[in-house]
């Protein structure tokens, strides 16, 4: 059940298998069905989830009923809605799963105490959240100055396993595009065999 996590960390930090054997200790596993959720919109988030295998989607929805996806999380990856698992206020994004999943959940305390325990987890969370922020601003950039061809191309060539695996309205919404948008510059990549 830890396979990814470990993976994942020992790809910034090397621990012991002492120290690996110490972190299983703290985190919860649990399994989410596919159309689950795992927070609410409203409710307060109280995991960092890791995904050991599947895939989830963080959204919102706004006052018209619009769906907005801001996150997919796949094997390997993190998510949660970090403004209210370190404020403890209420969440923004309610959180899916899009396929049967195995998660590792990690509680603000557990975390802490894990840190303070295991300082190399400390850093390995400090990249983490250095690499999220990066990425959040690449993904702002992109918004605001590539076009509906380019995001997704840009997305197909980073991440070819999100867009085989996701529903293409749900890549729309991440890409901040209509349905119908997306279809249409699916058609003319197809046509030119680029992606």
């Amino acid at each position: 059940m830890f396979q990814q996590l470990f993976k994942s960390i020992q790809e910034k930090v090397i621990l012991t298998q002492e120290e690996m054997e110490l972190c299983k200790t703290f985190f919860i596993p649990k399994k989410l069905r596919k159309k689950q959720t795992l927070l609410q919109q409203g409710d307060i988030c109280i995991y960092n989830t890791f995904v050991e295998k599947g895939i989830l989607r963080s959204f919102s929805i706004d006052e018209k009923g619009n769906e907005h996806i801001v996150q997919f999380a796949i094997e390997g990856w993190w998510i949660t809605d970090l403004s209210s698992f370190l404020t403890n206020s209420n969440s923004i994004y309610t959180i899916e799963a899009l396929e049967d999943s195995e998660l590792l959940l990690l509680t603000t305390v557990a975390r802490d105490a894990l840190m303070d325990k295991i300082p190399m987890f400390e850093r390995y969370q400090r990249i983490l959240l250095q690499n999220a922020y990066i990425a959040n601003q690449a993904r702002i950039n992109s918004a605001l100055t590539e076009t509906a061809e380019e995001k997704y191309t840009k997305l197909g060539n980073a991440y070819p396993g999100i867009v085989k695996r996701v529903p293409q309205h749900m890549i729309a919404s991440y890409l901040g595009l209509k349905p119908e948008t997306l279809s249409r510059v699916r058609k003319q990549i197809n046509n030119r065999g680029t992606l």
